[in-house]
């Protein structure tokens, strides 16, 4: 590959930086316009900044781009992306779209695309490495590649065929949810929806987790009844209860149906509850033990690799059952202590005494309060007979006391210069008021 020419799904979470070396951001899609005569031109590339804002970076301010990394001019435009007519995204609509290849040859499928600079600060698309259909009925086949310029090409719009969701989320694989949550967003409707659609169940519910409710309940919509319900088990007990509040009376009542039984328990359960409550902010799937239980087997469950960090940090010792609602709640065991203590110390033995659970019905605010206080990370919750009914997680609070729209992080709209010196700057955030979980007002 030369210096000059580099494959567009290599770029994918390129790093970009300024010329002191300073990171400014990343590459999530490269941006071209379609030419009567000639290979579409680059225009530039759309970087994800911090704060998960997508912004659009013009080719002209680039000095170098390789397969590792971008350099910038140092400046960068803080405003929003937004698409404009006749420009095309290749990662989210190029890749994976059906061509046909010229002189009869067939048709094959864009895998990637190779740019290659023209000129100073002057980008193309020199060439398309295409997937030919397999010739194979083996499932394990795949058709032969090879490379062709774009004048060998002939894309199959006319009967209006899209890229392969399939081939974009190849291109998002390694995305954490809340990246794949943003990149998402950042497709038209129809293109968000279709992609949603092609994610596995626990993927799709993790991605779930970080969107907007009113985004959640779109593409929920659009999931037929038992492939919601597999998704709605995937979720957290919390979140769940928080999407399926915000259906319809009728469809609620079809989806808890069809979940599990045991998890269509938790989240009714929860759905009685005041979502500016313990009750209502808490998951009701903590790491729960005996009293007669040793380091050794508190460690263990702890090193679940599908635990969220912060159910990690501390176990719940309880009186028999061991399902919330369990039997009479005696205490937290922290992690941090566990590792103190030699492997076969009883739990019951390393219970916190200082940490006093809140009522089911504590307010948000009181249990916002006690995190901050006391520097934790989670709160048992009790019902009137000192059971545990859950725990509310610092990540919880956080959800619940930002702004509704902060995963769009819109926030700073107003005040967003024109251009970003990328050298280090005094940075100023403005409190915001907390805002109810559920923006249309309904309530569990």
């Amino acid at each position: 590959m030369s210096p000059t020419r580099v494959f567009v799904a290599r770029l994918t979470g390129c790093s970009v930086f300024d010329p002191a070396g300073d990171k400014v951001g990343r590459v999530r899609d490269v941006l071209v316009v379609y030419r009567a005569t000639q290979s579409p031109r680059v225009v530039g590339f759309i970087v994800e900044v911090p704060g998960r804002r997508r912004v659009f970076l013009s080719i002209g301010r680039i000095t170098s781009i390789s397969s590792g990394q971008i350099i910038t001019t140092g400046l960068i435009n803080l405003r929003r992306f937004e698409q404009r007519g006749g420009e095309v995204r290749v990662i989210a609509e190029m890749l994976g779209r059906r061509v046909t290849l010229v002189n009869g040859r067939g048709t094959a499928t864009i895998e990637d695309v190779a740019i290659e600079e023209t000129g100073p600060g002057e980008w193309q698309v020199s060439e398309l490495f295409l997937r030919r259909p397999k010739t194979s009925a083996s499932p394990f086949a795949k058709g032969p590649t090879h490379f062709a310029s774009w004048d060998e090409v002939r894309e199959n719009t006319d009967d209006g065929e899209a890229q392969s969701a399939t081939q974009l989320l190849a291109t998002y694989e390694d995305m954490l949810p809340a990246d794949l949550a943003s990149a998402l967003l950042d497709l038209p409707e129809q293109r968000m929806l279709e992609v949603a659609g092609e994610l596995s169940d626990d993927r799709l519910a993790d991605v779930l987790e970080e969107m907007p409710e009113e985004r959640q309940v779109e593409i929920l919509d659009k999931l037929e009844d038992r492939r919601a319900a597999d998704v709605l088990d995937q979720m957290q007990p919390d979140d769940a209860a928080d999407l399926i509040a915000q259906l319809s009376e009728e469809r609620s009542e079809v989806l808890l149906d069809l979940m599990q039984p045991d998890g269509a328990d938790d989240v009714r359960m929860l759905l009685n509850y005041e979502p500016d409550t313990a009750g209502g902010l808490m998951t009701t799937d903590p790491i729960i033990v005996s009293s007669e239980a040793t380091v050794a087997e508190g460690l263990a469950l702890i090193r679940r690799h599908e635990l969220a960090p912060a159910l990690g940090a501390a176990i719940c010792v309880t009186l028999p059952p061991y399902e919330t609602p369990t039997g009479r709640f005696l205490g937290m065991v922290h992690f941090q202590r566990m590792l103190r203590y030699p492997p076969g110390e009883r739990l019951g033995t390393l219970i916190d005494q200082k940490l006093e659970p809140v009522h089911v019905d504590a307010s948000a605010a009181e249990v916002a309060r006690i995190l901050a206080s006391y520097d934790l990370v989670s709160v048992p919750v009790v019902d009137d007979t000192h059971r545990l009914v859950g725990i509310v997680t610092i990540d919880d609070v956080l959800d619940y006391l930002l702004p509704d729209d902060w995963r769009s992080h819109d926030e700073d709209d107003d005040f967003s210069p024109p251009t970003l010196d990328t050298r280090p700057q005094p940075v100023i955030t403005t409190a915001a008021p907390p805002g109810r979980r559920r923006p249309n007002g309904q309530t569990r």
